[in-house]
């Protein structure tokens, strides 16, 4: 079967009888965290989106209480969630921010008047299908975005909340999968503000695509497996295990990842060993031995030994590791430490190493080990397998609220959250 039937088949056939009270409240956390990332990015996206407003009237409701056409909302609400980078994480072939989606669910469930146990279905369905894409390929080693994989989840996620048949679904898939394959540049090298901008165009995107699908418009029949389909094309006509589509449950929001600092997820694990070690005397090198993705994405070349940027400086092990051993600290203010002198010389000294062991240990482990030798040939160490946030060391409902509290989201739209699966229309604004 093409694969957009088979998801289509999941999104139709999936209800919400079938998400137990265990994927509801870890929906819900990954709600409280979207909307708390949100609301800690707006004072830095205001001056960029507010504006465009106008350019784009409707009746959503973003996250901020404004009005805009559904697919800006979509669009203005996932920049928002997104920008920061410290959203969930899904780790596999292909890493993925599944929550990334919620902010156009939540903008699609506004315009329609959605309850809260659409929302939550919806949620359920899209990060199945964006993970289970996750599991089947690897779309960073052929050049491609992971965005491109969120695109069909929201698209998924969308078909849910507007009821469209299994033919509908499917070509709402279409529509957002074939025009819109996104090159991981985004996230090579120097990175700029569209490291979150990608996501949201994504989820806009899906929007529209399942809105234009409710209308009758159709896509190419066969965007996965066709002759020119992303198979084909993108994984050259292998490197892709569809079998992937036919183990989806609606389950999957379990295995993905909350973040405890705000750094890029490959990150978490070597941000905590790092507060381990206090440094004492002068130091020679530091030596961080970690898997590939992490190797690949965060010290992929001298950019992220010297970042100009908070969205090269996230994605950055030196600077990353360096900042916290020399402050035992890691919040947002440490992105003011970029240019500090101290923090630089002591990045220059950092040697990544990709260790074999780890990386067959990953995805389901993300080993890391900080070496730091002294200039007297004393040496410490500190390890971790997984960080706080991770399936196997989970956040618990009272941190993901300490940590939204943090990021300034007020208790009445934590407990409106907490509710919303008693709510007749979800409207969420912080």
């Amino acid at each position: 079967m093409e694969e957009a039937r088979k998801i289509s088949n999941f999104v139709t056939n999936f209800t919400y009888k079938e998400v137990d009270e265990r994927v509801k409240q870890e929906i819900i956390n990954r709600i409280i965290d979207a909307v708390a990332n949100a609301k800690y990015s707006y004072n830095n996206l205001k001056t960029y989106l507010d504006p465009m407003l106008k350019n784009f009237k409707g009746n959503a409701t973003t996250l901020t209480g404004k009005k805009a056409s559904v697919d800006y909302a979509s669009f203005y609400n996932s920049f928002l969630i997104r920008y920061l980078d410290f959203n969930d994480t899904y780790l596999s072939k292909e890493p993925l921010h599944p929550s990334d989606m919620i902010g156009g669910i939540l903008a699609l469930a506004s315009e329609l008047k959605s309850s809260g146990k659409e929302v939550i279905e919806a949620i359920a369905v899209g990060y199945e299908v964006g993970i289970a894409l996750c599991d089947a390929g690897s779309l960073r080693k052929n050049g491609i975005d992971h965005v491109v994989f969120l695109g069909i989840g929201a698209a998924a996620a969308a078909s849910k909340l507007l009821k469209l048949d299994e033919k509908r679904t499917a070509n709402a898939i279409s529509l957002a999968l074939v025009p819109h394959i996104a090159l991981r540049e985004t996230r090579s090298g120097a990175l700029s503000m569209w490291k979150g901008g990608a996501a949201a165009e994504s989820v806009r995107n899906a929007i529209f695509a399942a809105i234009l699908a409710k209308s009758g418009i159709t896509g190419p029949e066969l965007p996965f497996s066709g002759k020119m389909g992303l198979i084909n094309i993108i994984f050259r006509g292998k490197d892709f295990d569809d079998s992937a589509l036919d183990q989806m449950k609606g389950n999957g929001v379990l295995r993905t990842l909350i973040k405890e600092f705000p750094a890029e997820y490959h990150a978490q694990a070597a941000i905590e060993a790092a507060l381990d070690i206090k440094l004492k005397k002068d130091v020679k090198k530091i030596i961080v031995d970690t898997y590939e993705a992490a190797k690949t994405i965060l010290a992929d070349d001298a950019s992220k030994w010297k970042p100009e940027t908070r969205e090269t400086a996230d994605h950055s092990l030196p600077f990353l590791v360096s900042v916290t051993l020399l402050t035992q600290n890691f919040w947002f203010d440490s992105y003011d430490l970029i240019k500090e002198k101290k923090v630089l010389e002591l990045a220059s000294k950092v040697e990544i190493n990709e260790i074999e062991d780890y990386t067959r240990m990953y995805p389901s482990s993300l080993p890391v080990k900080i070496t730091v030798e002294y200039s007297d040939s004393t040496q410490e160490s500190a390890y971790r397998e997984v960080p706080k946030g991770h399936y196997k060391k989970p956040m618990n409902r009272e941190e993901i609220i300490s940590k939204a509290t943090k990021l300034g989201l007020d208790k009445k739209v934590i407990d409106y959250i907490e509710n919303i699966e008693n709510k007749e229309v979800v409207n969420i604004v912080f």
